[in-house]
């Protein structure tokens, strides 16, 4: 397996668009990060609306490594998966679109050996474009804006994350992502095997999240009841629920808890159900597949 994973890597990484999503992610972090490093306290003005007005607010104390990344998170994971899809939806079809699937099949391997290698390597790819994120993301802004507390705004309020208390969250909200992203790989992966081109299964794997995505987004009763518990889009973003934690009697932060750890480990446990039946799928339907004629 190990060597038809090196395989499939060696093919994702030589094909340019591979790179696209790195360097579109590396230009967009700096964006925000020049802006928020020149022009900061602004943006903090204008995100706290009227409150600066009643109360003297340290700008310089919270804008930081720390919110500085959660900002950049939550501009850019939402529209990772698109980034994801360039390469998960061309695993399968780019090589049946080239004629080469004949010719790897006929190497001493099964065809559930072949895909199965061809999704972990999706999976890797996706997991080193998330890695490079957070090193941007985290490690960089850190460099640049130094740490601090965190302050976290919620409907109820704004919620203060100490500093020593930041740091895992960030680790386990990177962890999720990696199990959130996978599950477009899976689906771009699904896409790949029903096509005979690239073009169809990243368009389709692209179509497919953002009209998700914004069934999870609309704030309509019916949706909210019978459609969003079962779109997975509803659960990549509860990576956020790492950095709700708990209060004590007096509204102070516990330190260490998170507020609804039952609530993030479903919609895990979902998004792994999605990864499963995506995968399974694929790779019986390409077990079915004439790739002789």
């Amino acid at each position: 397996m190990w060597t038809l994973l090196k395989i499939e890597l060696f093919k994702i990484f030589r094909r340019p668009r591979t790179y696209i999503g790195f360097g579109a992610i590396t230009i967009i972090i700096l964006i925000i990060q020049v802006g928020l490093k020149f022009d900061g306290e602004s943006y903090l003005e204008l995100m706290m609306g009227g409150i600066n007005d009643t109360f003297d607010i340290p700008y310089h104390l919270i804008l930081n490594g720390y919110l500085v990344a959660f900002i950049i998170l939550n501009t850019l994971l939402i529209h990772l998966p698109l980034l994801v899809a360039l390469v998960a939806g061309d695993v399968v079809a780019g090589e049946a679109n080239m004629g080469t699937l004949r010719l790897i099949m006929a190497k001493p391997f099964s065809r559930t050996q072949w895909m199965v290698a061809k999704f972990m390597s999706s999976v890797i790819y996706t997991i080193l474009l998330l890695t490079w994120m957070a090193i941007l993301a985290l490690l960089v802004s850190i460099a640049i804006f130094g740490t601090n507390d965190m302050l976290i705004a919620r409907s109820s309020g704004i919620e203060q994350l100490q500093k020593a208390d930041i740091l895992w969250r960030y680790l386990s909200a990177f962890g999720f992502a990696a199990v959130a992203l996978s599950t477009v790989a899976a689906l771009g992966f699904f896409m790949s095997v029903l096509a005979e081109n690239s073009i169809g299964p990243i368009v389709s794997t692209i179509s497919i999240v953002i009209v998700l995505t914004i069934l999870s987004e609309m704030k309509i009763p019916i949706y909210d009841q019978h459609v969003k518990p079962f779109l997975f889009t509803s659960h990549m973003l509860a990576w956020k629920g790492f950095f709700y934690s708990k209060a004590d009697a007096n509204g102070m932060v516990i330190r260490g808890s998170i507020e609804n750890i039952s609530s993030i480990i479903k919609s895990l446990l979902i998004l792994l159900v999605y990864i499963t039946g995506f995968v399974t799928a694929g790779i019986y339907i390409f077990r079915k597949k004439d790739i002789l004629t």
